[in-house]
């Protein structure tokens, strides 16, 4: 296969910040429908980008040359459409959260193994510079036992970022399920199992809204996280930080510390036992008023996947394990008990 063809189903911001410039920049695919509930946003996307136009994704899948798919829908229909486009044959990109329950998650992966075709998860985090050299230094041991972590994300709110404003799905609990911690906290989740290569097996929080009196979906998290070897830190999720974003992590170990995305120019700074500080620029974490997402390397992984047929980098499984925190983390706070894992 020298040139994949690609469909993308949803056409809202995700989809024109991120999947299709990125698509555009890979000259290894060619970008042949666009799908979205709203003909007139689909129909601008086909012009921009040469591809047929539709209203329906069941009629796109229909189209026999369409070879993979982003699924950039609202959190609701993530599996139903991913399911979908596996059993007709068709590679899946899906958005997270992949799906917005454990059972669904898992018949995503189930129709991912019947169908043969690649199911991966957007989680961008882990493509980050500053992350990857984390999670390198973490594995090599030089800074001994992990004890504890920190890690947020926290900006003022989809309302500025989405194409429909304060009347974005991403407020509205029928569609997009969960608020800040679908949207932010599981892209921690996933962060904070891709450093420590370990699990999360207990999960406490609180899960409010306090900032968005409009929306009928959570915009602040807070949550204890632990570990399989018993790590234990903090996860903050938020559409409530007014004035700026943050995307950070610390991490806390036996010979230093890992402060990732904390400094405005030096992404880790590892500040070791001993005194000695070193700092890496490695270019920023990708935001979405910089527009650096054409950078977030999602979708040349997946098209690379695909092309030498080898795993993507993050599973099915891998966006189960890690939406299941989420899921963890609001059963927690309905209960106000501790959720265990294992």
């Amino acid at each position: 296969m020298n040139e994949l063809k690609i469909g993308v189903i949803g056409c809202g911001s995700i989809a024109k910040h991120r999947h299709l410039p990125e698509y555009a920049a890979n000259t290894q695919i060619k970008i042949v429908a666009v799908c979205d509930i709203v003909k007139s946003r689909a129909d601008e996307t086909a012009v921009l980008y040469g591809a047929k136009s539709y209203e329906s994704y069941e009629e796109l899948l229909q189209n026999s040359e369409v070879d993979a798919v982003s699924v950039c829908t609202p959190n609701y229909l993530h599996a139903p459409v991913s399911i979908a486009a596996l059993k007709a044959g068709k590679h899946v990109l899906c958005e997270k959260p992949m799906a917005t329950s454990r059972a669904d998650a898992e018949e995503m992966i189930e129709a991912a193994s019947t169908s043969g075709k690649k199911l991966m998860i957007a989680h961008n985090q882990r493509f980050v510079p500053s992350h990857a050299k984390a999670r390198e230094i973490l594995a090599s041991g030089e800074i001994g036992k992990v004890y504890s972590f920190r890690t947020a994300f926290g900006h003022p709110g989809p309302e500025g970022w989405s194409v429909d404003g304060k009347e974005s799905w991403f407020f509205e609990k029928d569609k997009a399920f969960i608020g800040a911690m679908g949207d932010l906290g599981v892209h921690k989740t996933d962060l904070i199992r891709y450093l420590l290569n370990e699990e999360i097996v207990e999960v406490g929080s609180f899960v409010e809204t306090s900032a968005k009196e409009f929306a009928t979906v959570d915009d602040n998290a807070v949550c204890i996280l632990k570990s399989e070897s018993g790590i234990i830190g903090t996860l903050a999720a938020s559409w409530a930080y007014t004035a700026s974003e943050d995307n950070s992590t610390i991490i806390y170990a036996e010979k230093a510390i890992l402060r990732l995305e904390d400094d405005p120019v030096n992404s880790l700074v590892v500040q070791y036992q001993t005194g000695e500080v070193v700092k890496y620029e490695l270019g920023g974490i990708q935001t979405n008023d910089s527009g650096g997402q054409s950078s977030s390397k999602v979708i040349d992984q997946f098209v690379d996947s695909i092309l030498v047929d080898k795993e993507v980098p993050i599973t099915g499984t891998e966006g189960m394990n890690s939406l299941q925190v989420v899921l963890a983390a609001l059963e927690s706070n309905e209960t106000k008990q501790i959720i265990n894992l294992r």
